[in-house]
C-alpha cells in the first residue's frame, strides 16, 4: 500500500464525522454553525486552512482539540474534519519532544541563556519539587509559551503549504488520469 493510501485510510478511520458533532451536548447551540455544509467540503481552500488551523490548535491547546479545531474553523472558513484530524500531529509521542524543543527554543528567543546560567538550573532541578515549581513558572513557562507560539505559527505555515501543494499535485493526477483515460477510449 502506498504511503499516501496509508494516511488516506488512517484519515477515514479518525476523520470526526457531521454526526460525532451533533451528538455533542454541550454544543447544540451552535451546532447549526458549525454543521454547515460550505465547512465539511474538501476544495482548495478550505483544506490548507484546516491543516493550518490544525496545526495551530493541536499545539497549542492541551485538551479537547477536535472540538476547538472545529470552532475556530467557523471564522477562518476552514474545513472542519481536516482541522480536527490535523490536530492529531500530538500524541504521547510527539508531545514531550514538542515541548522540549518550544523550551529550547523559548529560551533562545528571550535569551534565557545570557540571564540564568545552566548550572543554577541543574541545581534547581535537583531540589525541592517547591523549587522545581518555581523554576518552571520563572524561566520555563513564557520560554517553552513562546516556543510552542512559533512553532505553532511556523508549522501552520508550513502545513498551509504542503497541503496547498498537494491539492494542486492531486488535482493535476486527477486531469492526467482523465485524459490518459479519454485518450485510451477514443483509440
Amino acid at each position: 500500500m502506498r504511503m499516501f493510501d496509508r494516511i488516506s485510510a488512517w484519515s477515514e478511520r479518525n476523520m470526526p464525522t457531521r454526526e460525532t458533532f451533533e451528538r455533542i451536548g454541550w454544543l447544540r447551540p451552535i451546532a447549526h454553525r458549525i454543521l454547515l455544509p460550505e465547512l465539511w467540503r474538501f476544495h482548495r481552500r478550505s483544506v490548507p486552512r484546516g491543516v493550518a488551523l490544525g496545526v495551530i490548535v493541536g499545539v497549542m491547546v492541551p485538551v479537547a482539540q477536535t472540538i476547538f479545531a472545529a470552532l475556530f474553523a467557523l471564522p477562518v472558513r476552514a474545513n472542519v474534519p481536516v482541522a480536527a484530524v490535523t490536530t492529531f500531529i500530538t500524541n504521547p509521542l510527539t508531545t514531550p519532544p514538542l515541548w522540549v524543543g518550544a523550551y529550547w527554543l523559548g529560551t533562545r528567543i528571550l535569551r534565557l541563556e545570557a540571564i540564568t546560567p545552566t548550572h543554577v538550573l541543574g541545581e534547581e532541578m535537583h531540589s525541592q519539587a517547591w523549587e522545581l515549581a518555581r523554576w518552571l513558572l520563572s524561566d520555563a513557562a513564557p520560554a517553552t509559551a513562546v516556543g510552542l507560539v512559533v512553532i505553532s505559527i511556523v508549522g501552520a505555515l508550513v502545513g498551509y503549504g504542503l497541503a496547498a501543494l498537494c491539492w494542486r499535485y492531486w488535482i493535476a493526477h486527477k486531469w492526467r488520469t482523465r485524459r490518459h483515460g479519454r485518450k485510451a477510449a477514443h483509440n
